[in-house]
């Protein structure tokens, strides 16, 4: 099922008393959810209308967790109309210098950009949330790895110990759990969400977008999905600096990188099903493509000593051939 980019109804008459009457209304994307996003240019003047719908989006998240990351001093776009009825939202143009085609493009920059949105972490760390952010825990990561047994594995044919798998989980993330939820966790923190803006400095020269899912969580979890990207590869090397950075920043011990590559192997494994699901509920099949990348990701965090429990469960239940190479070559 394609995305439609017709702009929504009632667009022009928000835009009109918004002061941007007659403005041209452009499609930019759109994303996994049911939000869409059009440039909307007025003469010398751009902006970005969000169209939110409701009863499927609620843009007061994104309001709240975008004046929140303004407030401490980050780039989050500024909110210059809004219409909670309709869903639509006019914010701030970051422009369209995206890291994840800016780094690809120049391999080059790769260490210095992923050093500075991981000095955007370390930035937003030192902050406490803000009020009104759910708990991102234990309860939630077991919840959210049952997409996996839930869509994955009936996808490849496959049925499995699903007790086994949530006591496995349970057993490797119990610890990570008891370490806390301290910090603002952005929740979809990666490549294709930070735009390079020009003329900012340090960690405000980095555009966020996507955060309106923000919980309290482990300050790793940003992390990881930063340097173990579902869209991009990173330079293994760069990983290890880029963990090796953040911890010594803010003074981690060795019980915080077993929880990054805990944490690592909780998310790639929750998404592994979340692709499944945009196929095959959603109509979205290019996910798919991401899956090859996903289980690289994954073997390489199951690898980790702390990981045996859930890794024995992955040899015992999901053969080699229902992992990477299923998808290499997978046409949906």
């Amino acid at each position: 099922m394609a995305v439609s980019m017709i702009p929504p109804a009632g667009a022009g008459d928000f835009l009109a008393a918004a002061g941007w009457a007659g403005a041209q209304i452009l499609p930019l994307a759109g994303d996994a959810s049911f939000r869409r996003y059009f440039r909307i240019v007025d003469g010398a003047r751009e902006a970005v209308l969000m169209d939110a719908p409701p009863p499927h989006e609620d843009p007061r998240p994104f309001i709240h967790v975008a004046d929140y990351l303004v407030s401490i001093g980050l780039s989050a776009p500024r909110i210059l109309a809004r219409d909670l009825e309709l869903g639509l939202l006019l914010i701030e143009d970051f422009g369209s210098v995206r890291m994840r085609e800016t780094v690809d493009a120049n391999p080059s920059i790769e260490r210095a950009t992923y050093a500075g949105v991981v000095d955007v972490l370390i930035e937003l760390h030192r902050h406490a949330p803000p009020p009104g952010l759910k708990a991102h825990g234990l309860a939630q990561w077991l919840d959210e790895i049952c997409l996996f047994t839930d869509w994955y594995c009936p996808a490849v044919g496959l049925e499995v110990d699903r007790a086994g798998f949530l006591a496995a989980w349970r057993e490797v993330l119990a610890p990570v759990d008891a370490q806390g939820q301290s910090v603002t966790e952005l929740r979809d923190y990666h490549a294709e969400n930070i735009m390079l803006l020009d003329g900012r400095e340090g960690a405000a020269g980095f555009g966020l977008l996507d955060f309106q899912d923000a919980l309290v969580g482990h300050p790793a979890y940003d992390l990881v999905s930063m340097l173990e990207d579902a869209r991009r590869d990173v330079t293994p090397a760069v990983e290890a600096e880029q963990l090796a950075r953040y911890m010594t920043a803010t003074g981690k011990d060795a019980a915080f990188e077993d929880a990054y590559w805990a944490l690592g192997a909780q998310r790639n494994t929750r998404i592994l099903g979340v692709f499944i699901r945009l196929w095959k509920r959603d109509g979205k099949p290019h996910y798919t493509s991401f899956q090859p990348r996903m289980w690289g990701l994954l073997e390489r965090d199951l690898a980790h000593p702390g990981l045996a429990p859930v890794k024995s469960w992955f040899d015992a239940n999901v053969p080699a051939d229902k992992r990477k190479p299923y998808w290499e070559n997978f046409q949906p």
